[in-house]
């Protein structure tokens, strides 16, 4: 195995190893080096014989092995020459290890640095003020058990755990709610979900921009017409009239593909969250679903972006309050709870879109 992929000279080239493991060498070797440090698990021991152990090479390569192809625990063992036990194994202790190391850094909320970063390219999209779009997606469990059935069984015949995500133009996921049952819909997800937690705490930062001449306070998220109508939701319209919102529906729907693109590019690196879940409790498949998150956020910064011009540094920590102390009184949660689900604010909010797409992007989609 370290001949074939980690030698000066490996038998399969940079090419082959991102096709394999979905990632650079540099990062594969970044991340299983802190892992090893991290958890003394993946450190090569001796046994009472004074014979060598399993390498953090070989257990960190049989968990890509089933994040990377979806495949069961038995099916890496000719190859990686590991038991089915010690795989689970080594599967579940290296997402814990990934999350417990990286979470903080790659899946954080945006601080002050990020939302000026995302509102920027949200305005050259024709959208000020939007820091990404917000969907679910359901991930079918194939071992759910029996007595849960009929609670994780929704508008399909399987039972599934859903995610919520929020992704931006270059695929970065920024939010991710994981753990609803799959009879649950996007709207009860949302009202469960502390997508909003820091606003409504008063731990988000500061956000002033214009719109048609109007001055808005709170960013927002693009969504598709099933979420509710809310100050910080943008959604399309469903029958537009006239050429101004005909040209908005089609500008909303395009931009709000991102988080579709995202889940797809999430579901090609790691099959294990497009194919059924085999394993039996929902926590560890919380951490694997995270764990892959974190590392498809990895990827991004290692790989690039989209528009190689809006090179930017990912490095980063969760948000601090921004605006002195976090929101201390009871009347001051009720306020801000009640300002982002403000209808009145939403709706207003798009007729100044709809206008501001006409002024100053006519040509844009």
């Amino acid at each position: 195995m370290f001949q074939d992929y980690l030698a000066d000279n490996p038998t399969y080239g940079p090419h082959l190893f991102r096709w394999r493991y979905k990632m650079n060498r540099e990062l594969f070797i970044r991340i299983m080096n802190v892992v090893e440090s991290h958890d003394d698990y993946f450190v090569q021991k001796r046994n009472a014989a004074n014979v060598l152990g399993l390498s953090c090479f070989q257990k960190v390569t049989v968990a890509f092995c089933m994040l990377t192809y979806g495949v069961p625990a038995d099916a890496t063992d000719e190859y990686v020459h590991i038991g089915e036990s010690t795989a689970l194994e080594s599967l579940r202790r290296f997402v814990v290890a990934i999350v417990d190391v990286f979470e903080y850094e790659y899946l954080r909320h945006p601080n002050e640095a990020d939302t000026a970063r995302l509102m920027a390219l949200g305005d050259k999209n024709g959208f000020p003020g939007m820091l990404g779009s917000i969907d679910c997606m359901h991930w079918a469990w194939k071992n759910c058990l029996v007595e849960s059935q009929g609670q994780y069984k929704g508008h399909v015949e399987k039972s599934t755990i859903v995610l919520e995500a929020v992704a931006s133009n270059d695929l970065w996921i920024w939010h991710d709610f994981f753990g609803m049952p799959g009879s649950h819909n996007d709207i009860n997800v949302l009202h469960r979900s502390p997508l909003f937690a820091n606003l409504t705490e008063g731990r988000a930062p500061d956000v002033n921009y214009t719109i048609n001449g109007r001055d808005y306070t709170m960013s927002y998220y693009l969504a598709d017409g099933i979420y509710p109508s809310w100050a910080t939701l943008v959604k399309s319209i469903s029958l537009p009239m006239g050429n101004k919102k005909k040209y908005f529906a089609k500008a909303q729907e395009v931009a709000r593909k991102d988080v579709e693109r995202a889940f797809g590019v999430l579901q090609s690196r790691f099959a294990i969250v497009r194919g059924p879940a085999r394993l039996w409790d929902i926590k560890t498949l919380g951490l694997i679903r995270r764990a892959c998150v974190i590392m498809h956020n990895m990827i991004v910064e290692d790989e690039g972006f989209v528009d190689p011009i809006e090179q930017f540094d990912y490095g980063g920590q969760n948000v601090e309050p921004s605006r002195g102390q976090a929101t201390q009184t009871l009347a001051e949660f009720i306020d801000a709870h009640k300002r982002i689900r403000d209808q009145e604010t939403h709706f207003q909010l798009k007729e100044d879109l709809i206008q501001h797409l006409q002024n100053h992007h006519p040509d844009l989609y």
